[in-house]
């Protein structure tokens, strides 16, 4: 296009874009300049994404908490007494939630590579500790001993058989 030409075509497009907001928007393949939206509209944009991070958030809270309190609340109860409880629950569920242990049934062979291994792994036990943990550990989840049968709900909230 010829420059006179392209500067009447744009001229025309910047006087009608306040009538017609949608001319705005319209890229000139001639290489005119296209204007911004403008800072108001990115502010606005800013703002609504802004309000709408901090209601899911504030939406989300009351369940994270309670997702929360439940997990810590269980975290020990779930691990069978014994004189290493508090050893083991110091030790395991640092990392593991109770589940992933009394799911487990290992001899003691088993349960003392267990321990060795998450010892290398950054688990701690006290070296005076270690033998008493995989006793402990042993005794409560041997092959012996009934398969783990996690507690299920129903959609309804309530424990089924």
């Amino acid at each position: 296009m010829f420059p006179k030409a392209q500067e009447r075509v744009e001229r025309a497009r910047l006087q009608a874009a306040p009538q017609y907001p949608a001319l705005r928007k319209i890229v000139i393949p001639t290489g005119a300049p296209h204007p911004r939206r403008g800072c108001e509209a990115e502010r606005r944009d800013l703002l609504f994404l802004a309000r709408t991070l901090t209601a899911v958030a504030l939406l989300a809270s009351p369940f994270y908490a309670q997702a929360q309190k439940s997990a810590t609340a269980s975290a020990t109860a779930d691990l069978p007494a014994g004189a290493m409880q508090a050893k083991a629950t110091t030790a395991c569920l640092e990392c593991h939630e109770a589940r992933i242990i009394l799911q487990q049934r290992l001899s003691k062979a088993a349960w003392t590579k267990e321990v060795d291994k998450m010892t290398k792994w950054g688990a701690v036990v006290d070296p005076s500790d270690r033998d008493a943990l995989i006793d402990y550990l042993s005794a409560n989840f041997s092959p012996d001993k009934p398969a783990y049968e996690p507690q299920r709900t129903s959609s309804s909230g309530k424990a089924s058989k």
